[in-house]
């Protein structure tokens, strides 16, 4: 695996690699460079290899965390000098001939300066390698301990344990029904049932374990608690439950010489014939719940075992049967959360006086409904006078005291088990989220893409960097690190939030390393930075920022996120950040005033994202730098990319929204190209379409068409490269235009067996559904088509699609009337359109998964005698909707309204009682607002 870029080692890897090549080729082998180079690479070696050692010691010591930092200060600034020493030098191999000759000596002469800069830097950076060394020598580190703890770190999972009944807050609901499910007898009446409890850190599921536990424990023979930790000694743990269920019979005595087979054993033969209940706390691996597990038998006396985690794999590992149950812990509420938070500081829940309100309402947002939190600053705030500004004091001051109040350390301490189970690239991914305000949803493709582009990413095992990083994406996810947000019907996560205290610790610990630099967030750490700023973040700017900008060198800063636009007319210039890898504008709607010029300077930039302003009167030479891998130019209303774009051969993800882009000639050279977005083909030279046939790389592609006669060579291109298309890895194809057949489309061939989601939009038809669209597309799972016709048998083949999650179609003529719908394994999501009055009833068996149906037609033919959808066959159904409309003078606003209490009515009768939306032909937008109620009522009781 290539060495990256990562937060407790810094660049130190990627810097040894890039020495490595550099004495492999030409720049290496100028006079007394080679001899440097090598000296320092030696060094820097030795000190890598310490720096890493260090790096795995759970809790360094001062001296330790100082000298760390001196070495990945050390590793960034030695980068950066042979950064600028590869491109003012540039490739010195000479290929004969007197002009070549010529061309190479006016190039020394012309760097002769600064040759002699960097040379003077190479010996700077030498005497603080010496010192460096010198100060690990003097402090003895080798001998260092691995902490300098002088105390037992009490655990905060204690309250939750031995927390009284009446201090519970919003768990009564949870706890009830839980405890119900657990003594229910399920289809296997004497089997051994598992509850797994899973959520963040913090949530109360070890308070909510025990209050189950608590509940029903008088109905089991024998009980246990036990608490796994992150570092689990198996017979340790085993030998306890022996002493709580053995009842003091001697059972553990003479064990002493006992292997964790034997306790295992010994605790089997004890439980045997007995009902027993084992409540298992904080389990933090599939392993070690395996092994644990079979140590208590499966005796049919419907015993029960409670585990609580914080990661969902292990979670779903606990309940491998459907007898088992995984339950999500949540949030608490708003109305919760000022119960809980009143009801500690004052005693009681509903006297909090007036001028406290606004603070403590802007107190509990920082808290998230983490009770926790909750529990933590309420304890904070109950030793101090009930006074306004007391408490403002605490709100702004809640990430600094998360590290020096004792109040707050068991939180701290608990977020930050989380954060110390993390590998180290996954400690670095999360701590790049400081970049990120507070409450910010963080776009998953944008995300993984800064990544890649900060260093952070290798390839693994036949794995692109993308999807290695998608995989970091997810793993934060289910270690729940982050919180999913807009997860789509396939499953995949869109876009994550970090909760505002994990947040704060983040924060914290990214300043530790200098590893991200914030003006204007919750924790402004432009102060109290160590070394130059290597990443820095601008959440908000004013004029005192942007002055205290001016003093600093930002010539070492990797990374540029501007989320707020700001003074950015005093900003310090972009040809300031000569380092940047990064730079993000993208949450910046003005720019105009923001001086973009030499932006071609940034010669090691890779990511570049302009936002959503105007970029017209921007230099568009200035997008053009190569080594970008992601340009992200986004509402460019330009139809010409910047000239010379074609060089850009590492180029990785192009994407342009507006519609007029043309394709650039000589894109056939980008053969990086993953990502296209948008391009419009009919705009475009017939052999700049044909060139996008040599992009073998490419997995996603969107493309607008302008229908006409004019454009039928363009549309043989487009079908030809389609074509080629089919033997790569195109996954996305998403096809937008002005109106008119495209019934080209039906000739690709062979068929796009990587395809995943087919997408038309706009005003583009086909005749029907294209005949490459096979049961044999395993991988298709998203599909929106707009059809002049939908046959029944049209319809079958569809229900035969194996992957197939989300379907979307728009009809414009076709039968007046029902379609029997079989098939759909795995569809989740369904959308039919029609203007001719076409619809869909469901059969026995069809469309098992199916969650939402979304249906749109006309009110006439649902107003006829015997209209009937068959949605009680919809046993996953959740959400239906209707969207009505008026034909003409033919269908009355009535007769809208009626057609849609039909269909109400057949949803209501659904045993799953499923939301149900209607909007109307007059645009409005009508909730089954009794379901909703009934269903709360329901849920409260």
């Amino acid at each position: 695996m290539t060495p990256v870029v990562s937060a407790s080692l810094g660049a130190s890897g990627p810097l040894l690699v890039k020495l490595g090549t550099l004495l492999a080729n030409e720049c290496g082998r100028l006079k007394g460079v080679r001899r440097e180079i090598r000296s320092l690479k030696s060094e820097l070696t030795c000190m890598h290899a310490a720096l890493t050692k260090y790096a795995m010691i759970e809790d360094p010591d001062v001296q330790v965390k100082a000298w760390m930092s001196l070495v990945r200060e050390l590793a960034y600034d030695t980068e950066d000098v042979f950064d600028k020493f590869i491109h003012q030098l540039g490739d010195s191999r000479y290929h004969g001939g007197f002009k070549e000759f010529f061309r190479k000596t006016a190039r020394r002469l012309k760097t002769l300066g600064s040759r002699r800069g960097i040379a003077n830097q190479i010996d700077d950076l030498k005497t603080r390698i010496k010192k460096v060394q010198e100060l690990k020598d003097s402090y003895k580190l080798n001998d260092a301990p691995s902490s300098t703890m002088d105390h037992i770190a009490m655990d905060p999972r204690l309250q939750a344990i031995f927390a009284e009944e009446a201090h519970i807050v919003g768990l009564e609901g949870p706890r009830n029904d839980l405890a119900k499910w657990m003594v229910e007898e399920g289809n296997n009446s004497r089997h051994c049932k598992v509850l797994s409890i899973v959520g963040f850190g913090g949530l109360g599921k070890t308070t909510l374990a025990n209050e189950v536990y608590r509940k029903i424990q008088r109905d089991f023979q024998c009980r246990a608690f036990i608490s796994v930790s992150q570092k689990p000694d198996i017979k340790k743990i085993i030998k306890d439950v022996i002493s709580q269920v053995s009842c003091g019979d001697g059972a553990t005595k003479d064990t002493s010489d006992w292997d964790a087979s034997k306790f295992i054993a010994k605790l089997r033969e004890l439980l045997q014939d007995k009902r027993y209940l084992i409540f298992i706390d904080d389990v933090w691996s599939t392993q070690a719940w395996n092994i644990i597990k079979c140590a208590f038998p499966e005796n049919n006396c419907s015993s029960r075992i409670i585990a609580t985690t914080r990661i969902i794999d292990v979670a779903k590992a606990c309940c491998p049967t459907t007898d088992d149950r995984m339950f999500e812990m949540k949030p608490l509420s708003d109305v919760n959360s000022r119960r809980l938070f009143f009801k500690r500081i004052f005693g009681s829940d509903d006297c909090c006086p007036n001028m406290l309100n606004e603070v403590s309402n802007e107190i509990l947002k920082r808290c998230g409904g983490l009770p926790l939190a909750i529990i933590s600053i309420s304890a904070l705030l109950a030793n101090r006078p009930a006074m306004k500004e007391e408490w403002e004091k605490v709100k702004r001051s809640i990430g600094s005291a998360l590290e020096n109040n004792q109040s707050l350390e068991g939180m701290s301490s608990i977020l930050s088990l989380s954060y110390n189970d993390l590998q180290p690239h996954l400690k670095t991914c999360l701590l790049y989220l400081s970049v990120f305000p507070e409450d910010y949803v963080i776009d998953r493709n944008r995300l993984v893409r800064r990544w890649v582009s900060e260093g952070f990413i290798s390839e693994e095992r036949g794995q692109s960097q993308q999807e290695v990083a998608e995989k970091y994406f997810y793993e934060l996810i289910n270690k729940s690190m982050v919180q999913a947000v807009d997860i789509g019907d396939d499953g995949k996560v869109n876009a994550c939030r970090v909760h505002d205290m994990m947040l704060e610790i983040i924060i914290s610990k990214s300043v530790e390393d200098n590893f991200v630099t914030i003006v204007g967030g919750s924790q402004t750490s432009l102060t109290n930075h160590h070394g130059f700023i290597r990443r820095l973040s601008v959440q908000h700017i004013d004029q005192e920022a942007v002055s205290a900008l001016a003093n600093e060198d930002l010539s070492h800063v990797r990374s540029l996120t501007v989320t707020s636009s700001s003074c950015l007319k005093h900003f310090p210039r972009l040809v300031e950040f000569e380092a940047l890898r990064v730079l993000d504008f993208e949450d910046c709607w003005d720019l105009e005033e923001y001086d973009m010029n030499n932006m071609d300077k940034l010669l090691q930039l890779k990511y570049l994202s302009l936002g959503s302003a105007d970029k017209s009167k921007q230099p568009r030479r200035t997008m053009v730098i190569d080594g970008v891998n992601c340009l992200d130019p986004r509402e460019t209303q330009t139809e010409v990319l910047p000239t010379g774009i074609e060089r850009l051969t590492k180029l990785q993800y192009l994407i342009t929204r507006g519609y007029h882009c043309k394709v650039p000639n000589g894109i056939g050279n980008m053969s990086s190209l993953r990502v296209i977005s948008t391009f419009d083909i009919t705009r475009s030279s017939v052999d700049a379409v044909e060139e996008l046939g040599n992009l073998t790389r490419l997995n996603e592609l969107r493309l607008w068409l302008d229908f006409g006669d004019g454009y039928k060579r363009h549309y043989e291109v487009l079908l030809s490269l389609l074509c080629k298309f089919s033997s790569c890895k195109l996954q996305f194809l998403h096809i937008n235009g002005t109106k008119g057949f495209i019934n080209f489309i039906d000739f690709w061939s062979p068929p796009p067996s990587f395809l995943q989601i087919f997408y038309m939009s706009g005003q583009l038809l086909l005749s029907n559904i294209p005949r490459w669209i096979t049961p044999g597309l395993k991988s298709l799972a998203h599909m929106c088509l707009s059809l002049n016709e939908l046959r029944g048998e049209d319809l079958h083949t569809l229900g035969e699609l194996p992957s197939l999650v989300i379907l979307s179609l728009c009809l414009e003529t076709g039968v007046k009337g029902k379609l029997t719908v079989i098939g759909f394994p795995c569809l989740k999501r369904f959308l039919i359109f029609s203007s001719d009055g076409a619809y869909v009833t469901f059969t026995k068996g069809a469309m098992p998964k199916l969650e939402k149906h979304i249906l749109s037609g006309d009110a006439s033919v649902m107003n006829t005698q015997g209209f009937y959808l068959g949605i009680e066959h919809l046993s996953c159904l959740k959400e239906i909707e209707i969207r009505n409309w008026k034909r003409g003078s033919s269908v009355t606003h009535q007769e809208c309204d009626a057609a849609a209490a039909v269909i109400k009515k057949e949803a209501r009768a659904h045993p799953n009682r499923p939301k149900f939306n209607y909007i109307s032909s007059r645009y409005q937008r009508i909730n089954d607002t009794d379901s909703d109620e009934e269903k709360s009522k329901e849920e409260d009781n």
